[in-house]
C-alpha cells in the first residue's frame, strides 16, 4: 500500500489552530469498561511540526517501553498558559512540566519517562 492510499482518522475535537485538523493519539487503557482517565502524558502546543515530532517521539518511546499510558495533546493557548508554559512544544508528565521549547528525541523522552514515572 503506498502513502497515497493511507488514511488518517481525525477526531472531531482534535483541531490544530495553526494548520487545520490533526490526528489525535490517545493510548487508553485496554479495559474499555473503565472511564477515560486524564492523560498522564501531555504535549502542549498548537500542532506545529515540532509538536507533532514530540508526540511521535513519545509514542515510539512508550512502544519501546511496552507502556500503555494515555497521551493527550493540548492545543488551546489558555490551557497551555495554565501550565506556565510560554514556549512550545512542552512535555507534561503527571501534571509536571518536564520539557519546554524543544522537540525531544525518542531517547530524551525515554530518559524522562524513566525518571518521572
Amino acid at each position: 500500500m503506498n502513502d497515497k492510499n493511507k488514511s488518517i482518522v481525525v477526531e472531531e475535537d482534535s483541531t490544530c489552530f495553526c494548520s487545520g485538523a490533526m490526528p489525535h493519539y490517545d493510548l487508553k487503557s485496554e479495559q474499555n469498561d473503565m472511564p477515560a482517565q486524564t492523560p498522564r502524558i501531555l504535549v502542549l502546543g498548537a500542532g506545529c511540526p515540532k509538536c507533532r515530532a514530540l508526540e511521535q517521539a513519545i509514542l515510539r518511546a512508550l512502544d519501546d517501553l511496552n507502556a500503555n499510558l494515555s497521551v493527550g495533546h493540548v492545543t488551546d493557548y489558555a490551557e497551555i498558559a495554565k501550565y506556565g508554559v510560554m514556549s512550545t512544544p512542552a512535555l507534561v508528565i503527571d501534571d509536571k512540566v518536564v520539557s519546554v521549547g524543544r522537540a525531544l528525541t525518542q531517547q530524551d523522552v525515554l530518559r524522562l519517562l524513566k525518571q518521572y514515572l
